[in-house]
């Protein structure tokens, strides 16, 4: 198990501890498809400049992006792009309660208020899919 892993699993929460997740080939091309599906079903989404959110979709078992680096003060959006999964999102090592499930086309938010390293998980689906992502917070 990694140290990430094992941080996330035991509820540790550190700042600078856990570290940007790697980004694989086959990740980096079905994140390339999560975007052309959220223009698709999202075209008149407004851009993080207009609202000042971004956004991570939920794709094939993956975040896309897996790694954000965000201002503090900043809300990240997770919307699921994907046609019959449902997810959540959980920020366990910061010691934050799982999202509700949410479902195709839906999102769930959280605004990142201090700064530090955030990984999070997708609660049903972590372990066997590996489905995590890290957010960082600047100041």
């Amino acid at each position: 198990m990694s140290l990430a892993a094992f941080i996330i699993a035991m509820g540790a929460y550190r700042p600078g501890l856990a570290g940007e997740l790697e980004v694989t080939p086959e990740q980096e091309k079905i994140c390339a498809k999560a975007e052309r599906r959220y223009k698709k079903l999202f075209p008149d989404a407004p851009d993080a400049k207009d609202d000042g959110a971004v956004v991570v979709k939920l794709y094939k078992y993956t975040f896309c992006p897996r790694n954000v680096t965000v201002k503090v003060g900043t809300t990240v959006r997770w919307v699921i792009v994907d046609k019959r999964t449902s997810h959540s999102v959980w920020l366990k090592a910061a010691g934050k309660a799982e999202s509700e499930r949410f479902f195709p086309e839906e999102h769930w938010e959280f605004p990142f208020l201090a700064p530090g390293e955030y990984p999070y998980l997708c609660g049903p689906h972590w372990e066997q899919e590996n489905m995590r992502g890290y957010v960082k917070v600047v100041e």
